[in-house]
């Protein structure tokens, strides 16, 4: 009986180590993506990358909070719960930034408009949302594994809350692939306004989760359904 209760507790400890690492992947993918798409979305004007790109880097802030989470859960041995002060302090500081890249991309986009500005090109739009789809993708499939085994609510929100990146990832890829099909600088002006949304609506998200609303995000219940 003891042989077994420990078996189980290695199991678990060895689950937390892997949604740990998760997490740290997760930081470290938004830190290579959103530097290599705001350098060639600045460098190649393509709105949409660059807004793609600052949204990585909020996500990373998001994503500070989430490996604190699995660290809370896993020394408390909780579900989930409420989260703590440093959890709430970085959610509303990631909804902030994401309300402002909204603001942001939907004033530049308004002046794109106006002076019909259209990038040179947006082959790395194209490259780097094919490579975060592949990355998101197996993400989620990884999250959504270690949050069933461990039964854990607040893991699997983290893993439905991760198809809001592949999403936009999508909103980026088409964008791109349109604006080099057509040459109509509008396309990628349209991608980038699509991203504000889904910008706003992480915003919203965050300030919910940080007043213990959690997560409304579909994937996990999605994906088991």
């Amino acid at each position: 009986m003891n042989i077994f209760l420990t078996s189980i507790a290695e199991d678990r400890a060895n689950l937390y180590r892997w949604a740990s690492g998760l997490a740290l992947f997760t930081i470290g993918y938004n830190v290579l993506e959103g530097l290599v798409s705001v350098f060639f979305g600045l460098d190649d004007e393509t709105l949409a990358l660059v807004g793609f790109g600052i949204d990585s880097f909020v996500e990373i802030l998001s994503g500070i909070g989430v490996w604190h989470m699995v660290r809370r859960i896993r020394e408390s041995g909780a579900n989930g719960g409420d989260p703590d002060l440093f959890e709430r302090r970085a959610l509303q500081i990631t909804g902030t930034a994401f309300y402002l890249l909204a603001i942001g991309l939907l004033i530049t986009a308004a002046l794109n408009i106006y002076a019909r500005k259209q990038p040179d090109t947006t082959i790395w739009g194209i490259i780097v949302a094919s490579i975060s789809i592949a990355a998101m993708w197996i993400l989620i499939k990884y999250k959504l594994a270690v949050g069933r085994r461990l039964g854990s609510e607040a893991i699997l929100a983290d893993a439905g809350c991760t198809k809001v990146c592949l999403n936009l990832s999508i909103v980026l890829l088409i964008s791109s692939f349109a604006y080099e099909m057509t040459g109509i600088g509008d396309i990628d002006t349209a991608g980038a306004i699509l991203i504000s949304v889904f910008a706003f609506r992480e915003g919203r998200e965050a300030f919910m989760k940080s007043s213990g609303k959690g997560c409304s995000c579909r994937c996990a219940k999605d994906e088991e359904g």
